[in-house]
């Protein structure tokens, strides 16, 4: 196991490091990938891919999901035609990313996901259920998987296949325990309301004034009355 292990990180650092090399459309996500070594694919037609140079194509499609499809270097021929499940990721690479899942030593590398340059979407692969509870055993993780026969599907039913996650016991599990979703982003909160740092006035000084006026008035009338008085 440990070296199957070894052997699928080292391919899967072959195929980044190859990336910058790989010519791109934004379109259709084309993408040139040379592997190393056998690779396992799901999907419609050929499971195993020798060593060699593949093309990486997405397919116009009206659902939620997307289908992947593995030409040849020339694309003069469809090695499969793969159903996949928008996957996010938090951190996007400048560089193509193919990712594996661990098997046993000796055996071809199993395709798990592929990242476009520069995207947090990328497209994780569906197997058919069979094969997916075996990789689930063998990774100790729920695996994407349809009960579907692919190999007998036409492009167009890939649009409408259930789509089911399997444990490594065979139970069936929420796709969102396999597919990670984007982060939920906090609204933001709103500005603090400055409180004026003066009351408003609420009248005008005039009455006082005046009033202030009248007792002086009075206080005058009387002081006066009082000095006539002691004369």
């Amino acid at each position: 196991m440990l070296k199957g292990i070894g052997f699928g990180l080292c391919l899967t650092a072959l195929v980044v490091l190859a990336a910058p090399k790989a010519k791109a459309d934004e379109w259709n996500q084309k993408t040139i990938i040379t592997f190393s070594g056998p690779v396992e694919v799901p999907g419609v037609g050929q499971h195993i891919l020798p060593a060699g140079t593949y093309v990486f194509k997405l397919m116009a499609s009206p659902s939620n999901r997307h289908i992947v499809q593995i030409f040849n270097e020339d694309q003069t021929h469809v090695f499969t035609t793969i159903l996949a499940i928008p996957n996010y990721r938090v951190n996007a690479a400048d560089k193509t990313v193919i990712t594996f899942r661990e098997v046993p030593a000796g055996q071809p590398q199993a395709l798990k996901a592929w990242f476009y340059p520069g995207n947090q979407w990328g497209d994780r692969f569906v197997y058919e259920r069979s094969r997916a509870v075996e990789l689930a055993k063998e990774n100790n993780e729920a695996v994407l998987s349809t009960p579907v026969a692919l190999t007998e599907s036409p492009v167009e039913a890939l649009n409408t296949a259930p789509v089911e996650d399997v444990t490594p016991s065979g139970e069936t599990v929420e796709t969102a325990a396999v597919v990670e979703a984007p982060p939920v982003v906090a609204p933001e909160a709103a500005a603090p309301v400055e409180v004026a740092k003066t009351l408003p006035k609420t009248a005008s000084n005039l009455p006082l004034i005046g009033l202030a006026g009248l007792l002086m008035l009075g206080g005058g009338l009387f002081l006066a009355g009082l000095f006539k008085s002691t004369v």
